[in-house]
């Protein structure tokens, strides 16, 4: 449900282009995993979380002008750091958050997806 609420975003940001909102999300999850590693508490995994958080707020900003395939992209790309996230227990106690953000991303990159190939424009 939340996946679905999600991809609807743009209709309650409508004075933002598409690409826009949906790169705002991408960036907004990926920021998530910063606090939860503050939260663990060791350096090491606030460094790594910091540098894979940075990877998607980058292929989110270039997504708002670029190829909207990106934003695909990125969001199941985070839907597999997620399900990664999960089976290793990288960052201390998290066991709920991975899997329904894995969820939340694959149920979004999907249906943007099927939005591109029906040839919706994202970029305004």
């Amino acid at each position: 449900m939340v996946g679905i609420v999600q991809s609807a975003s743009p209709f309650a940001l409508w004075w933002l282009t598409p690409a826009t909102v949906y790169a705002l999300g991408l960036a907004f999850i990926a920021a998530i995993y910063i606090g939860f590693s503050v939260s663990d508490g060791r350096a090491h995994v606030i460094a790594v979380e910091c540098v894979v958080a940075g990877v998607f707020v980058v292929i989110a900003a270039v997504g708002v002008t670029g190829s909207a395939w990106l934003l695909v992209a990125g969001l199941a790309g985070h839907g597999v750091k997620d399900w990664v996230q999960h089976r290793t227990g990288y960052v201390a106690n998290m066991r709920w958050w991975p899997p329904f953000c894995a969820a939340v991303d694959f149920v979004v990159s999907g249906l943007l997806a099927v939005v591109i190939l029906t040839g919706a424009n994202l970029h305004g």
